[in-house]
């Protein structure tokens, strides 16, 4: 079944396994993180809000409200599930919507706990924003040779060499390698493995994109 939860990147390390191998980890706290609502039209996803803050709009402090969550809350994100509806089953009980999660009841404005939700050896797609450099050359941001440095050339060195033409066409083509803003992209990296649950959160084996403390998005693919 499907699984969804926010969370921000924490504390990357390392630890060894039974046969003494160096595994990479990333622990990922998720608490707090709320389901907020349930969308049917015009697509049918999940809206969770993950992040206690003190200042939010009030278009946000109004979805809260209706959720009943007392909690600020500073990210709140879609979690479409057109690829998986077959997979998750949507309940409503007294007026109330939810989600059912391994046989455990979910409801719009509950808590969600992430030892509930995954199980260890999980495998996950993890979704997080790099980190940005800013404006590079092409040397940096496309791992560029660069020109010689002899027979006379004195400031060449990073350049990107030559970017047009003759009269036909006579225009540089779109989506040439040159330079420009690097990093600040949205990143998933695929099939991490679950290696460890706790009800603040989920350390995964492999590394995430992105700085410490930024927000990630985790969808199993079980």
């Amino acid at each position: 079944m499907a699984s969804f939860i926010l969370g921000e990147k924490s504390v990357q390390s390392q630890i060894f396994n039974a046969q003494g191998e160096r595994l990479p980890t990333t622990f990922i706290t998720t608490s707090p993180c709320y389901l907020i609502g349930i969308k049917k039209m015009p697509y049918c996803a999940l809206k969770l809000g993950f992040g206690a803050t003190n200042n939010i709009q009030k278009p946000v402090a109004g979805e809260l409200k209706k959720a009943g969550v007392k909690t600020s809350l500073r990210f709140l994100r879609e979690f479409r599930l057109d690829k998986n509806i077959n997979q998750v089953e949507l309940i409503e009980e007294e007026k109330k919507q939810g989600i059912k999660f391994n046989e455990t009841k979910i409801f719009v404005g509950d808590l969600l706990n992430p030892a509930v939700i995954f199980k260890k050896g999980d495998l996950v797609n993890i979704t997080g924003v790099s980190k940005g450099k800013g404006f590079q050359g092409v040397v940096k941001r496309h791992g560029f040779k660069g020109g010689s440095r002899t027979h006379g050339q004195s400031h060449g060195e990073r350049a990107p060499g030559s970017i047009g033409m003759t009269t036909t066409p006579g225009h540089v083509y779109k989506n040439k390698r040159m330079a420009g803003r690097m990093g600040n992209d949205t990143v998933t990296v695929k099939k991490l493995e679950v290696i460890d649950i706790n009800e603040k959160g989920i350390l995964v084996k492999g590394l995430l994109p992105g700085a410490k403390g930024g927000l990630v998005k985790v969808v199993s693919i079980n």
